[in-house]
């Protein structure tokens, strides 16, 4: 299972292969077959499969029960690459790697396109207009190579590409298994919640009947649906509010404001997982989202549509096993500050995370004389940015008890707000400076390895001091956050190796959680191999540290039930 063979499809549904040797180059002639799914099936040697995008090849497999061990996604390793040269957000396809390789004018990737409903994804389509011969793409994967040689940490940065292709075969699988959704339950639920539907596909009878409570407070005829309404009813009261967030609201002394946050809840639920979305998402009892792989500049997932990783608590009542089958619900236990540990190399925090119990309560025992809830505030503060009024008290606590960690991500605000470049554990490198505005204001996760792996490149002259500071915090997280994302995709890889030959089917993940779908008698042997997952993960990433990954794992029949 050591061979490496490089994949494309061709006309008809045929397929152009060949095998690779240790430089990337072609080993042997180019193999011409009529059916691409018969020449993967027929070479069960093949240790790696590298191809144009897992999206263009993975699923014409998966439907006809080919199962691929490992792949290189040349299309996300050129995203990678780009990024640790400080060209993040250049055009990623293979002809735009192709074209840049020859000096010629590089062609735009495809617009992201809007999923459809209960269809094939687009994004397992062929790129039209953006195809590449067979040799350029083969020399694309040279360069590739070579590039890979010329990072900061040759050997992170394989990890990392590995690591990212591994997690779009976890991506793809998930996406034709798909969460599995009991439609009776949902309806039921709307129903609950909403009450009855009105003809005409009007608001449900709850939330008309909210929206007359919310303007009978008010005095005259307001819409709740509308912000700009709401402020304004507010002001003729007399109350100066600058939004309608929840946390404002519900500051406020106004007989509106209780039927308003009812309101909210409710709308939000009708319109983002109400009747319509079950008639456009679910299908012969799945949901199957379409997963992103490093849809952030942090690594974190995203989904193209159908809202997968903002799914109420009130909805999850509705995602079933099957008969006789179980969902096993693992969340990672406080997983960026065990991270933080482990690329921070910090003996303190090391010794802290090197148990599998909660890691705060051993933190506050360490440095703040027991007390979990200052413990916890100050290790997310000195995270996420956090450093004024009690959080800089917090953190210098922090920082004498562990000062290696506390430097570690010191340093790599430092360097973002001197505008430079900094890398994630394995080499995922932020945005430059000009773009880390945008990013952050866009939610994108973010994360490096800070001091020691911050890079020049990317400073903006005249960069605002007050956007250098968001990009400080921005910088901050990103060593964290992403070396996190890092860390996840690794877990994913290997519990997907390690249920392989179980019926278990990986069927969600957002973060630091992951669904497996198995038979009930498979699920201690699940649990077992999402544990055992965690673990290696972490030895795999960061290295021989004592810091561990636990997860907290509920074995349920309902996701709601897990927590």
């Amino acid at each position: 299972m050591s061979e490496r063979w490089a994949l494309d499809g061709a006309e008809g549904g045929g397929a152009r292969l060949v095998p690779l040797g240790a430089d990337g180059l072609p080993a042997g002639p180019v193999v011409e077959e009529p059916d691409l799914v018969a020449a993967v099936r027929s070479r069960p040697q093949v240790g790696r499969w590298v191809w144009r995008s897992t999206a263009d090849l993975c699923p014409r497999l998966l439907a006809a029960g080919v199962r691929v061990e490992r792949c290189y996604d040349i299309e996300c390793a050129e995203q990678l690459l780009l990024g640790h040269e400080g060209r993040l957000g250049e055009p990623r396809s293979a002809a735009a790697a192709w074209a840049r390789l020859h000096d010629r004018p590089v062609p735009p990737d495809r617009p992201a396109r809007a999923a459809e409903p209960g269809a094939q994804s687009p994004l397992f389509e062929p790129q039209a207009g953006l195809d590449v011969p067979f040799d350029a793409l083969l020399e694309v994967y040279a360069e590739q190579q070579r590039r890979h040689a010329a990072a900061e940490h040759p050997d992170r940065m394989r990890l990392l590409t590995a690591a990212e292709s591994a997690g779009t075969l976890v991506a793809a699988e998930m996406h034709r298994a798909g969460l599995p959704w009991r439609a009776d339950v949902h309806r039921a639920v709307l129903h609950e919640l909403l009450g009855e539907r009105y003809a005409g596909g009007g608001e449900p009878r709850r939330l008309a009947e909210l929206a007359d409570e919310v303007s009978a407070a008010f005095g005259r005829r307001v819409r709740p649906d509308l912000p700009a309404d709401v402020v304004k009813a507010f002001a003729q009261a007399g109350i100066k509010v600058r939004s309608t967030r929840r946390w404002e609201l519900a500051e406020l002394d106004h007989p509106a404001v209780e039927p308003l946050l009812a309101y909210k809840t409710l709308y939000r639920i009708w319109t983002a997982h109400g009747w319509s979305w079950l008639q456009d998402w679910v299908r012969d009892g799945r949901f199957r989202p379409e997963y992103v792989p490093g849809g952030t500049v942090s690594g974190r997932w995203t989904t193209n549509g159908g809202g997968a990783l903002q799914i109420p608590k009130v909805i999850r009542r509705a995602v079933v096993a099957d008969e006789g089958w179980r969902l096993v619900v693992a969340d990672a236990d406080q997983m960026e500050p065990r991270v933080l540990a482990a690329i921070s190399r910090d003996p303190g925090l090391m010794e802290v995370a090197g148990h599998d119990d909660d890691l705060y309560t051993r933190l506050s025992d360490r440095a703040f004389s027991g007390d979990r809830a200052h413990a916890k505030l100050a290790l997310l503060g000195a995270i996420y940015g956090q450093t004024s009024g009690d959080g800089l008290k917090n953190l210098a606590a922090l920082r004498r008890r562990f000062p290696r960690a506390v430097a570690y991500v010191d340093d790599a605000a430092r360097a973002g707000e001197e505008g430079r470049l900094v890398r994630t554990w394995l080499g995922r490198t932020s945005p430059r400076a000009a773009g880390a505005g945008e990013a952050e204001e866009a939610g994108l996760p973010q994360e490096d390895n800070g001091g020691p792996a911050a890079s020049d490149g990317g400073y903006t002259p005249g960069y605002a001091s007050v956007n250098a500071r968001a990009r400080g915090r921005f910088t901050r997280n990103f060593v964290v956050q992403g070396s996190a994302a890092d860390w996840a995709l690794l877990m994913l890889a290997a519990l997907r190796r390690a249920t392989a030959d179980m019926r278990a089917e990986l069927v969600f993940f957002q973060h630091d959680e992951v669904i497996v779908h198995c038979p009930a008698e498979e699920a201690e042997e699940v649990v077992e191999a999402i544990r055992a997952a965690g673990d290696l993960a972490g030895r795999i990433a960061f290295g021989d540290t004592p810091v561990r990954f636990p997860f907290t794992t509920a074995t349920v029949e309902r996701y709601s039930d897990a927590k």
